[in-house]
């Protein structure tokens, strides 16, 4: 009976020790919430070059819906360009905009230079909308803004990968991805316009 103050006293001790430690714990937890959530990107963060060879900054599209879609000049798909030309035509001054990304990923059916890619879509389809240089959009060389498409852990929404040319990716006004549509989709599809007026 001699050593039971001391046990008491022990206790007691312990106690208190592992009231901080687990105080620290969710204060730590706390912390590092808001630093998860400040990785998470928008596509106003990117800066890439275009056909042209001069610097598009995406931050210049903020408060505008976005369409990204991987182009191909030799695609059975390729007919397309002339519905993204006819999309941006109709709501380019609505706060929509396209910017296509030329890819030789699929069946390497965009081999051209961006000269090439350029002289390509004006002669055959008028393109106006943005025209990025020529990048990859799948494997280990995939460009960034590719990389933040299709991985759920910087664009928030899923992650997913591109399965062909013309494949189309939905962003909203903040930036945001919000869906993405598969490359035989048409561009001037009524749920891709009902998203565009805001239905």
């Amino acid at each position: 009976m001699k050593y039971l103050p001391h046990i008491i006293v022990c206790l007691l001790v312990m106690n208190c020790n592992s009231k901080p430690k687990n105080e620290k714990t969710n204060a730590i937890e706390t912390k590092e919430q808001p630093e998860q959530l400040m990785k998470k990107l928008t596509i106003h963060q990117f800066q890439v070059i275009d056909l042209y060879g001069k610097t598009f900054d995406f931050s210049n599209l903020k408060g505008k819906k976005i369409m990204v879609v991987n182009t191909a000049s030799e695609c059975g798909l390729t007919p397309q360009y002339k519905n993204l030309q006819e999309l941006y035509d109709n709501y380019k001054d609505e706060d929509f905009t396209i910017v296509g990304f030329p890819a030789n990923n699929f069946g390497a059916q965009e081999p051209g230079s961006n000269t090439d890619i350029a002289e390509f879509c004006t002669k055959n389809y008028g393109v106006t909308f943005p025209m990025m240089s020529k990048v990859s959009v799948k494997g280990n060389d995939m460009h960034e803004v590719y990389q933040f498409l299709t991985q759920q852990e910087k664009n928030g929404l899923e992650d997913n990968e591109v399965t062909w040319n013309f494949q189309k990716y939905l962003l909203d006004e903040n930036g945001h991805l919000v869906r993405v549509v598969q490359p035989k989709v048409l561009p001037i599809d009524e749920s891709i316009i009902n998203w565009i007026e805001g239905k």
